[in-house]
């Protein structure tokens, strides 16, 4: 067991980037006040004083002072970048945001995890700085929120900041683990050759015309905006979009666009309970801890249907619009929150009880973003909640949030399904909430793998709206590096959907790991596959915290390595034992996304 302070450091130096940033950043909810003057650091029985003055100029120059120089394995290159961080946010939505939060029991969590870093403060100094730091300044920084500590001196654990940083890291070094094995036994010998005189990601030939309509559903007071893209020439499934969390209709647009232009009708439906507006109305009450009402699970696969209902009388009650609603044959692509949304409208069964479970037992530390997500579902009191609607054939899920929210069960999904991974993906970590449930899914499925790709990549908002999605807290790709996960957006799902037209053969060729692979850039490496390799399943058992020490294996080989594995898994666990602590409300995570949103118009309101 890594027990010693420089053990723990030397954890801190392996882990990167992302836990210092989780962990630093999570101390400076905050900014600048002038009181602090020097930081005692002290690793074990080892402490020094050293200046803020210092540690700004590390922070701008990389240059250690003489203070420094014995902690110089800790003060590397992802230090520096981290101490340079700073948090652009309201200070008003973050003074919010706090002051709900300590009424929490998280939030007393939070401020006992911070009280073993800051070994010599009280609660009441803890929250002071908090406070401070917020109330001065938009731009919160590590540094800002040392100045605003109300004594001259203020005393840092080091070893504490290693072991927290290991917890909130574990899913990251998952997605670590297992990125490079997916994209070495998912690589193929490129042996099947592609027509050269067609591409399913090129524009298709048919003008596309775009309307917004609002529909109303009297039964659930719900106004419900869509944005309809088709041509006059329709053919194949209806399409519908379903958006993420505190995003909108318009967020995979250009997939829309794409697909109208070869003759398919979609339908980007907008969740009212869950989209930007309704984050911004609950930021502007100040209700911060209902930032996700559990009601959403179920409206929103709810809304779906309901205008699968009234686009059927559409198409048989308006001239304009006859016959070009497909809804007895129709497709839906989801993306985060959206990927649930489809999921269980294919079939997929909520289970509120065992996802309490989850939501109870598991260590917060190690909660990604769509593990808190999820974990608004569990105030549902109902048992199993079946969404399913039958006119849904096919299903494609980008980055979506599973997790327990099924029960980690897909098995009631049996119509043809495609999932989207991306090894960086910091909000819905790969293993709880696409590759596991992927095993279980027992219909034709399709998972496609874009490794070094993030959460976002597959959306080409930054090109619409730069700020818009951009988390402060976590790493997005969505520049021209992501430009291979769009073309394969665009390529495969139209690929994939035409499978229920009478062009199928002429696309089957598309969908095929042949052509996914040939879409690989310097960056991203793109994958498909319809079962996953055994190698990755035997990671999958090992990772699994369910999993037994004493799990039956088929083959003498597989058991020796997993229990190798296994045991290795442990003994790291061992060192981050589960801690009570607070790891953050998602409201975080869109602070970028409020801000830079805020004064957008909605053509409806």
């Amino acid at each position: 067991m890594l027990t010693s302070a420089f053990s723990h450091l030397h954890w801190v130096k392996k882990l990167g980037q992302f836990g210092i940033l989780f962990v630093i950043l999570g101390l400076g909810l905050a900014s600048p006040a002038t009181s602090a003057e020097r930081v005692n650091l002290k690793l074990g029985f080892f402490e020094q004083s050293v200046s803020i003055e210092e540690l700004k100029k590390y922070a701008k120059t990389g240059e250690l002072s003489s203070n420094l120089q014995p902690y110089r394995f800790v003060f590397n290159a992802e230090v520096q970048k981290a101490l340079q961080k700073k948090l652009h946010i309201d200070s008003f939505l973050a003074q919010q945001f706090l002051k709900d939060l300590l009424y929490l029991p998280d939030g007393k969590k939070l401020i006992k995890e911070l009280s073993f870093i800051l070994s010599d403060s009280s609660d009441e100094q803890i929250i002071k700085s908090l406070f401070l730091t917020i109330h001065k300044s938009d731009n919160i920084s590590f540094l800002t929120f040392l100045e605003a500590y109300p004594e001259e001196k203020i005393t840092i654990d080091l070893s504490a900041i290693a072991k927290i940083a290991a917890q909130i890291n574990l899913s990251y070094l998952q997605n670590k683990l297992l990125s490079p094995r997916l994209t070495h036994d998912l690589k193929i010998a490129s042996s099947q050759s592609l027509p050269q005189n067609f591409s399913p990601a090129s524009e298709g030939v048919e003008k596309v015309y775009k309307d917004s309509r609002m529909f109303f559903d009297q039964e659930r007071n719900r106004r419900i905006v869509t944005d309809i893209y088709y041509s006059f020439n329709p053919r194949g499934p209806l399409v519908v979009m379903s958006h993420g969390f505190a995003a909108d209709r318009r967020f995979l647009s250009y997939l829309a666009d794409h697909l109208a232009s070869h003759g398919l009708t979609v339908v980007s439906v907008e969740h009212p309970g869950s989209n930007i507006n309704a984050l911004i109305d609950v930021s502007s009450q100040a209700k911060i801890s209902q930032i996700l009402p559990a009601s959403e699970f179920i409206n929103r696969p709810k809304d779906i249907s309901f205008i699968l209902n009234e686009l059927e009388k559409m198409n048989r009650e308006t001239v304009y619009y006859k016959g070009i609603f497909n809804t007895q044959k129709v497709s839906i692509i989801g993306h985060s929150f959206g990927g649930y949304t489809a999921l269980a409208l294919a079939g997929g069964v909520l289970n509120p009880k065992e996802l309490r479970k989850f939501c109870q037992n598991s260590n917060p530390l190690e909660r990604s973003p769509a593990d808190w997500l999820q974990c608004a579902a569990a105030e549902l009191p109902y048992g199993n909640i079946y969404l399913k609607d039958r006119r849904i054939v096919q299903a494609i899920a980008f980055n979506p949030i599973i997790g327990h929210l099924f029960a980690q069960d897909l098995s009631t999904v049996n119509i043809p399904t495609m999932i989207l991974t991306s090894t960086e993906d910091g909000i819905t970590p790969i293993v709880p909430h696409q590759l596991q449930p992927f095993q279980r899914i027992k219909g034709k499925k399709y998972l496609v793998v874009a490794a070094g790709a993030t959460h976002m990549s597959v959306t080409d908002i930054s090109y619409l709206n730069s700020a818009m999605g951009q988390s402060t807290l976590v790493r997005e790709i969505m520049d021209k590096k992501a430009d291979p996960v769009r073309e394969m957006a665009r390529g495969l799902s139209l690929a994939f959907i035409q499978q229920m037209s009478e062009q199928a053969d002429i696309y089957k060729p598309y969908l095929s790991a042949t052509y996914v692979q040939s879409l690989s850039s310097k960056e991203i490496n793109l994958r498909l596959t319809d079962q996953l390799p055994d190698s990755i399943v035997t990671w999958l058992k090992v990772l699994h915290k369910d999993y037994p020490k004493s799990a039956s294996i088929s083959t003498y080989s597989e058991h020796s390595l997993l229990n190798q594995l296994h045991n290795n898994w442990i003994h790291f666990k061992s060192f981050v034992e589960p801690t009570e602590a607070y790891t953050g409300h998602l409201e975080p995570i869109f602070t970028d996304l409020l801000k830079h949103y805020r004064q957008k118009t909605n053509q409806f309101g």
